[in-house]
């Protein structure tokens, strides 16, 4: 096998074992929760964040870590955070605009703009500051040492992508090599 296979099936494996974490005991993860309305908590103190900054709104599933962590970027920029956990976050992205292809774990409203997968806190500032005609950003799949996905040395280089009104994408901003 090559070493750059070798390197993507670990990166892989990895990023499915950040993702996985048990559920928290309760009634939000027995088996009528499965298709109930999503829960909501917030994350940390709310009163910490920066008053100029939009409510961060993160759909996610209820056992994903890294989305948590992601979460956790955005409230450690300043941003507000509340977390939905929902068992459909693929009504979540048809509802938000989020093209085919372009998934990842996890999906945000920011402000007009769906956040999709691991994408900096930098980008997003960028983005509200910018407000681009689009639909929002996207890093599709888990790339290895972006925000949410640190896990040691191992580093990927990725795209953040902005969503045009009409579906198609272009390089927003590039992290790594």
């Amino acid at each position: 096998m090559h070493f750059a296979l070798k390197v993507s099936a670990f990166a892989l494996i990895m990023g499915l074992a950040a993702c996985a974490r048990e559920p928290a005991p309760g009634p939000d993860n027995d088996a009528a929760a499965a298709t109930a309305p999503a829960s909501v908590e917030y994350i940390d103190a709310r009163q910490e964040a920066d008053s100029s900054l939009p409510l961060v709104v993160v759909y996610k599933s209820p056992t994903c870590g890294c989305c948590e962590s992601w979460a956790g970027h955005m409230q450690s920029a300043g941003f507000p955070v509340e977390v939905r956990d929902t068992q459909d976050l693929g009504a979540i992205n048809a509802e938000l605009g989020v093209p085919a292809g372009q998934g990842s774990c996890h999906t945000a409203r920011v402000g007009d703009y769906f956040v999709e997968g691991h994408v900096p806190t930098d980008d997003v500032k960028r983005l509200l500051a910018e407000q681009p005609d689009a639909r929002g950003l996207a890093v599709p799949g888990m790339p290895q040492g972006s925000p949410g996905m640190e896990q040691g040395s191992v580093r990927q280089p990725y795209d953040v992508l902005l969503v045009a009104k009409d579906g198609s994408t272009s390089v927003f901003a590039h992290h790594g090599d």
